[in-house]
């Protein structure tokens, strides 16, 4: 029995996959503040315009520059493991194979982007990149990479999260980043929800508003900004995880796994392992795809599909998506990496289609489920990957009591050693359960009823 899959150097991807060539149904087109369509040049002054080039393509398939590569290799291929151990204290038929995203730099995997978008700014003559930061993960990814590639990098850290996580942002720090609170006194977005509500605890929606702001008020033009997840050419960089896994699993024999799990925040670990099987099951093949959010930030399980900014301030183009509306101010769960208020309009596009299905689980379920983890397996997961092992452990349980042999696949997306405070917590009782009222969901999407409607387009075959 295989504990530990691994690919040779000479076998890592060489080309990233892209969904938007295979959608039955296409998504619907950003639109600007006139409700119309937007153009690449209404993008250039937040990105560059060949990383623009990638978020409007829908080219199958897109060579990955040597450059990367040549950084990629210092943890990728990352190895596909077998969590034996789990499997023998559920008494489960089914295999569960897990694909390890903690053994990064920064322990996520998030540099698998941070490090293509840096790359194709200084490719473009870009000094610094700017950026948000939930959980930290995605700062430290970005210090990471910007370090890597002689970048400045400022990151705006959700407050709550720079509060509860201080090591993320020593990490920052470690790799040159200056990371701030958000919101901050640094921007005009900042200022003023700081004027209207000072004790707030942040959420994603601002931290983006203040970075964008600093990024397209630098006069020289030597500044973007780089985003984390949600927009295409994220979920594209992220796809190398899935691929990896395909040829890894061929390895032991196994065709295709019948579920494939994934945490969903704004959806770019999720759509880096699902991604390339969500093209087979365009193709005929039968595979259970599933997202999984907090109850506390329930976007693709109750949620509106509606054109709604990306951000608080409203300054970035409206996308066709799941959203708890751009005003949402989510509760301090310990999953800050899970609590966006939107999702990844590709993926919101597979949950139209029905090629993804979505469900919520409360955090003392997943906190319960990362504990047994780290009984079992031994290691200490993310509060946000805590979710995909959670739903991983229902269904081999489910395939116990079905007496079915089935493969369960789901994406390792990040180690906890930088979240222990909200171990603690939980073991000591101190964690409960928040879902979002439906009164809150009602009174945050107030603010999509004057934008433009959004219709979602499927065929009706899933």
């Amino acid at each position: 029995m295989e504990q530990k899959i691994f690919l040779k150097e000479s076998d890592i991807p060489k080309q990233w996959y892209n969904l938007a060539a295979d959608l039955p149904s296409p998504m619907l087109p950003p639109l600007g503040p006139d409700g119309k369509p937007i153009g690449p040049e209404m993008l250039a002054p937040v990105f560059p315009m060949n990383l623009i080039e990638q978020e409007v393509s829908t080219q199958r398939w897109i060579d990955i520059p040597e450059e990367i590569l040549d950084i990629l290799y210092r943890w990728r291929p990352a190895p596909l493991r077998r969590a034996v151990n789990l499997e023998k204290y559920l008494k489960t038929p089914a295999k569960i194979y897990y694909k390890d995203e903690s053994t990064s730099p920064p322990g996520s995997h998030k540099p698998n982007t941070a490090v293509p978008q840096a790359w194709y700014n200084k490719q473009f003559g870009i000094k610094r990149l700017t950026t948000e930061t939930g959980a930290g993960q995605w700062g430290s990814a970005l210090a990471f990479a910007c370090k890597l590639l002689g970048l400045e990098c400022k990151v705006f850290m959700v407050r709550i999260s720079f509060d509860q996580k201080p090591f993320r942002k020593f990490m920052m720090q470690v790799w040159g980043a200056n990371c701030v609170a958000s919101p901050s006194n640094e921007t005009n977005a900042g200022r003023k929800i700081l004027a209207e509500s000072p004790d707030t605890p942040g959420s994603l929606g601002m931290a983006i508003s203040e970075a964008v702001e600093a990024a397209v008020s630098d006069k020289s033009g030597k500044t973007r900004y780089s985003l984390g997840s949600v927009l295409n050419h994220v979920m594209l960089h992220q796809t190398i995880i899935g691929l990896e896994a395909k040829k890894q699993l061929a390895m032991v024999g196994i065709k295709k796994p019948d579920v494939v799990i994934g945490c969903a925040g704004g959806g770019s670990n999720f759509a880096g392992l699902s991604f390339p099987f969500v093209a087979d099951k365009i193709n005929g093949a039968n595979i259970k795809i599933v997202a999984v959010e907090p109850t506390a930030c329930p976007t693709l399980t109750r949620a509106p599909f509606a054109y709604d900014f990306g951000d608080t301030a409203c300054t970035t183009p409206l996308l066709a998506m799941y959203t708890l509306g751009h005003a949402f101010v989510p509760q301090p769960i310990h999953a800050g990496g899970l609590r966006y208020h939107g999702m990844a309009p590709l993926v919101c596009q597979g949950v139209v289609e029905g090629l993804i299905e979505a469900k919520s689980l409360n955090q003392t379920k997943c906190y319960e489920s990362a504990l047994l983890w780290a009984h079992t397996e031994g290691f200490i997961c993310a509060p946000e990957t805590s979710h995909a092992v959670a739903a991983a452990i229902d269904e081999a349980v489910k395939a116990r009591e079905e007496g079915k042999e089935k493969t369960i696949l789901f994406n390792y997306s990040g180690h906890g050693l930088m979240d222990l405070v909200g171990y603690n917590k939980f073991i000591e009782g101190q964690l409960s359960d928040y879902e979002l009222p439906q009164e809150e969901l009602e009174k945050f999407t107030s603010c999509l009823r004057d934008l433009p409607q959004a219709k979602p387009q499927k065929t009706g075959k899933w």
